[in-house]
């Protein structure tokens, strides 16, 4: 059994503000086998995950905001914004959660100075099949990226 406690969650965020990605996932689960996948994940501000879906095999995804908030941006298949969600405690937030079916393209970003996430999604987890990046959005790490993100923001 873990708790989901103050120190759990301090100690993820200091992990976060150590790495270069500017986040970092606690799982629960005990490995890539598992079924489903729980984990934390802290996100800080100007974090950028790379607009991806889960269509090959097929998984469906759950956020909860904890605290903070989050921007979630759903796309078309084309690249075009399709929505914007504003999930946490905090404004600028319209929800605490979100359930996305498999197959839509999605982004996350902190739009707090940080944001706690707790997220289900079916394992197992192989990084060969996991996310299918999209090929009109700067990969993480690419020039462009962070222009990329400043712009979804607006």
């Amino acid at each position: 059994m873990q708790l989901i406690d103050e120190e759990m969650i301090r100690k993820t965020l200091e992990a976060a503000r150590q790495s270069p990605r500017r986040r970092m996932n606690h799982n629960f689960h005990s490995g890539p086998e598992d079924n489903p996948h729980r984990f934390l994940n802290v996100l800080l501000r100007g974090t950028y995950v790379a607009p991806h879906r889960h269509l090959r095999p097929p998984k469906a995804e759950s956020f909860l905001v904890l605290e903070g908030c989050i921007v979630l941006v759903c796309f078309d298949d084309d690249g075009t914004v399709r929505s914007r969600h504003y999930i946490g405690d905090t404004e600028p937030a319209t929800a605490r959660g979100i359930d996305l079916e498999p197959g839509v393209w999605h982004t996350l970003t902190a739009v707090t100075p940080y944001a706690v996430c707790y997220e289900v999604k079916p394992g197992p987890w192989d990084p060969a099949t996991d996310k299918e990046f999209a090929t009109w959005a700067p990969r993480e790490g690419d020039p462009g990226a962070e222009e990329y993100l400043r712009k979804l923001l607006r």
